[in-house]
């Protein structure tokens, strides 16, 4: 259930299987949001295995990523980051599989009476898995804006203070880019209107969803029944970044790993993002107005490796020193 980035991938991944997708959306209200941001080296070794060419579907290479800091910014190194054309490939990893448009599943009705197995899939809905105590949603607006008169030429994000959220712009293609924001309070209403405004933007498309940055940890149950939960549904969201794409994949893998065994799968999502616990553990405590980088150094050193380790998977160079910037937000 859910026709996005996991649900579509898992259809072209779970070969020998008889699979079927439900989606609640029509095909025509259909899209798939998000600031469409990747690694464009670890999407490529993953989007492989699907039968598709991730090449196919970049619209731009980035060098650097700024990041505003009140009247200062700083600039991060990127390595292999990209913004790419998500909707499409989404659109693609469909095609030639069985997709029941405007299809809402809040129960497992006789629809499902034959599946062996019912994947969740459905992101912040949760649909038939039991609600989240003290869920974190992050409320985020987005536009896809055209204009030549943007000042950035490349991805940039503004974090706001204490870390609540960030504003940030993607480019995808010539004159056109994906500006947004996110934050816990939305204080980022009125914001994106004056940007607009601002620098004269024709708006193609207006999104908005909040973004789930509670992690595994905190979002079991995985399984009820015969439901098992994938993706954003359990949380796997990279909590300091708001990135759920590529951790989603991971998730759908893990879940093809262990088909036969959801304890298993369980165990072995909750081992992947143990980090995503620190990582969340350091937004809430800035959020809470309760950090101090002596008593979470160690968090923060273990995300500094984590990062550093996963330069790949990330895209972007990771130094000590940007890490301490952003805490000091």
């Amino acid at each position: 259930m859910g026709a996005g980035v996991t649900g579509s991938y898992l259809l072209n991944r779970l070969d020998g299987h008889q699979v079927e997708c439900f989606e609640m959306r029509p095909q025509d209200k259909w899209y798939t949001v998000c600031a469409w941001g990747t690694s464009e080296p670890y999407m490529t070794d993953m989007v492989k295995k699907a039968g598709f060419n991730f090449a196919d579907y970049v619209l731009h290479r980035g060098t650097k990523m700024t990041v505003g800091k009140g009247k200062k910014s700083f600039d991060l190194n990127l390595r292999g980051m990209v913004s790419y054309d998500k909707h499409r490939l989404c659109e693609d990893m469909l095609k030639g599989h069985t997709v029941h448009w405007g299809a809402q599943v809040r129960e497992l009705d006789e629809r499902f009476a034959d599946f062996d197995l019912v994947v969740d899939a459905t992101g912040v809905h949760r649909s038939l898995l039991p609600k989240v105590k003290n869920d974190m949603l992050v409320p985020c607006v987005e536009y896809q804006v055209r204009s030549k008169k943007l000042p950035w030429d490349d991805f940039y994000i503004k974090p706001y203070p204490g870390l609540t959220g960030y504003f940030w712009y993607f480019p995808l293609w010539d004159g056109v880019g994906h500006i947004g924001a996110g934050e816990i309070h939305g204080a980022y209403r009125g914001e994106l209107e004056a940007i607009i405004k601002e620098y004269d933007c024709e708006v193609i498309r207006k999104m908005g969803r909040p973004v789930r940055i509670t992690p595994p940890a905190f979002c079991q149950p995985f399984t009820q029944g015969k439901v098992v939960g994938v993706g954003e549904s359990i949380g796997t969201v990279f909590p300091m970044l708001g990135e759920g794409i590529i951790p989603s994949m991971q998730c759908a893998e893990m879940l093809i790993s262990n088909l036969d065994n959801m304890e298993a799968y369980t165990q072995e999502v909750l081992k992947h993002t143990d980090i995503y616990t620190k990582g969340f553990q350091f937004v809430k405590s800035k959020m809470d107005g309760d950090f101090s980088l002596i008593r979470f150094l160690p968090r923060v050193l273990s995300v500094y490796r984590f990062l550093q380790s996963n330069e790949r998977r990330f895209g972007m160079q990771t130094k000590l020193s940007d890490l301490i910037k952003l805490s000091q937000l």
